[in-house]
């Protein structure tokens, strides 16, 4: 399923490991590697042109390839009671249809609420003539670092298909489940990686990091 483009849309399974590298404010920076090379695959600006030169916009969030090439714009609509917010294909411009929009499912919902995603129009490499949207749900709580994307069935007798999962990373070698700062991206076969990246930025905007939730390290009970 290709969103940002066909090159993010690997055959077999990606995972990538995700580091928050900043901690001011939710969605200060990440970066993104790739388990099978150790290579940088993804990264995020928020700090803006005007704070440095980056590719996003005051109030935008920028996800860059490992050279720096702008892959997806986010920002937040405002006015918007359900954390709304949407997405454009590389650096936005001024008049740009946004491709896809994230919401909390309900105004009431807090953080372990998940989210709606929903794709506002094909991608303009897919060939798709449809204007229908498809729709993903973000089930399980971001906070926590458990949660996992669902793609709605788009006819009749099609099922549910998890595309995405995101989950605590665990260092092995050391029987120790590390904090939330560092987390693990499984891209299902065939989804978009780029675009999963995309969810996991806006996830961090509406969701934030959950009070009460210990972001340490914990050591793994040694018959696990």
């Amino acid at each position: 399923m290709a969103i940002v483009g066909k090159e993010y849309c690997d055959p077999e399974e990606r995972v990538l490991t995700v580091r928050k590298t900043s901690h001011f404010s939710p969605g200060d920076g990440f970066a993104a590697y790739d388990h099978r090379t150790g290579g940088l695959a993804f990264r995020v600006d928020t700090y803006g042109r005007g704070h440095g030169g980056g590719a996003a916009s005051a109030g935008e969030l920028a996800l860059l390839g490992p050279g720096g090439e702008p892959l997806l714009t986010v920002r937040r609509r405002r006015p918007s009671l359900h954390q709304r917010w949407e997405g454009f294909l590389g650096a936005r411009a001024d008049g740009q249809k946004p491709l896809f929009s994230a919401r909390r499912p309900s105004i009431l919902g807090g953080a372990a609420a998940g989210a709606v995603i929903e794709l506002l129009s094909p991608p303009p490499f897919s060939g798709a003539t449809t204007a229908a949207p498809d729709l993903l749900r973000v089930d399980g709580s971001f906070p926590r670092r458990c949660c996992r994307v669902v793609a709605a069935p788009r006819c009749d007798g099609e099922k549910e298909k998890v595309v995405a999962e995101i989950r605590r990373k665990v260092d092995e070698a050391a029987r120790v489940v590390m904090g939330r700062d560092v987390f693990v991206l499984r891209v299902s076969p065939g989804f978009d990686a780029a675009f999963a990246m995309g969810i996991v930025l806006v996830l961090d905007q509406i969701a934030g990091d959950e009070p009460g939730v210990d972001a340490g390290a914990d050591i793994l009970d040694a018959k696990i």
